[in-house]
């Protein structure tokens, strides 16, 4: 490092892919399977719901927002797991590139898979989901980026090198962290 900067963690774009690999094998499972995974078990599904009803859910939550919600809750770690894989200041691409993984698949479910019906509402769904995952990955690297600059100032300032209420050091006063 010819900077003097020390090297940039590469843990969360790490785990991000490793995640992401992972996890996208099993929407994909979930997804593009040749039948809906609920097929067969609507009498299971109707059980859940029923304790679901018996445990304060409104009678109007049915099977259509069961599905729209299970929807959600599947996109909402690749929304997570997208943005933390994207550089810092790129997070904004995962706004396009989640629904368009969520458009893909019902492309794909539309066209190859005859058992299995595409839908906008999923592609809202799955967006929605996306969206709040990016969301929560944005506040958590906002927040983790605040920890690290008080770690790295109280360094500095243990160092002598940053006096009390400065704000965080230029790169040139990092060396020695590397």
């Amino acid at each position: 490092m010819g900077n003097g900067r020390p090297p940039k963690s590469r843990f969360r774009q790490g785990f991000a892919a490793v995640g992401l690999a992972c996890y996208s094998v099993v929407v994909m499972l979930v997804t593009l399977s040749p039948a809906p995974l609920d097929r067969g078990y609507g009498r299971s599904v109707n059980r859940v719901l029923g304790v679901l009803h018996n445990h304060g859910v409104p009678q109007w939550f049915g099977y259509d927002k069961l599905e729209f919600s299970a929807n959600i809750l599947m996109f909402i770690p690749i929304g997570v797991l997208v943005t933390f894989l994207l550089p810092v200041r790129a997070w904004w691409l995962a706004v396009l590139l989640c629904p368009a993984m969520s458009v893909g698949i019902e492309l794909t479910q539309a066209v190859a898979l005859d058992a299995r019906v595409a839908t906008g509402r999923d592609v809202a769904a799955n967006s929605f989901g996306a969206l709040l995952g990016i969301v929560a990955a944005v506040a958590v690297t906002a927040l983790v980026h605040r920890r690290d600059e008080k770690v790295v100032a109280r360094a500095l300032w243990e160092r002598g090198l940053l006096h009390a209420g400065e704000g965080a050091a230029p790169a040139h006063t990092l060396r020695g962290f590397d």
